[in-house]
């Protein structure tokens, strides 16, 4: 099989990228320094319509890096061996979000995810007021993608070799 064809039997269908990015947790998330150089951080994120949502401190370097530059890139993976490695990279242009009430529901979606707490049942009422206090000095962000990339090595005809 080339190359290419590997590839194209990897990449995740629209259904399996959005169940991936829905129970995943945290993500890597690449900005660009003053000095063209990558800045990368990992994040826990929510979900606000299929988008990677996050937010940040108003004065961290992420966010300046955001102000002058809005580009983008996430990384979402899983997998310790080869042939379970998974993953989802989005290009995009992250889109600030500062109106208060919106920030305290991208850091409620966060707050979720930090802390298993993701179930439709799941109630993070009591942590409200705690996220609205740290939320004061921070801002969100929603990533408006422009290209997503993804992979999962456990659709290679070598994944079961040896199971």
């Amino acid at each position: 099989m080339n190359q290419a064809n590997q590839r194209a039997g990897i990449t995740m269908d629209e259904a399996e990228i959005a169940g991936f990015l829905r129970d995943a947790r945290k993500l890597q998330l690449g900005t660009i320094n003053p000095d063209g150089t990558p800045h990368m951080v990992t994040m826990f994120y929510g979900l606000r319509d299929g988008k990677i949502t996050f937010w940040t401190y108003g004065k961290a370097q992420k966010t300046r890096n955001l102000g002058r530059d809005p580009r983008v890139t996430c990384l979402i993976e899983a997998g310790d061996d080869y042939f379970e490695l998974r993953g989802v990279m989005i290009y995009g242009t992250a889109r600030l979000i500062d109106d208060p009430s919106d920030v305290l529901g991208v850091g409620m979606d966060v707050t979720r995810r930090m802390t298993g707490m993701t179930a439709p049942e799941a109630d993070v009422e009591p942590l409200r007021e705690y996220v609205a206090h740290t939320g004061r000095k921070r801002v969100a962000f929603v990533v408006e993608p422009s290209r997503v990339v993804s992979w999962d090595h456990r659709k290679l005809s070598g994944a079961n070799v040896g199971r």
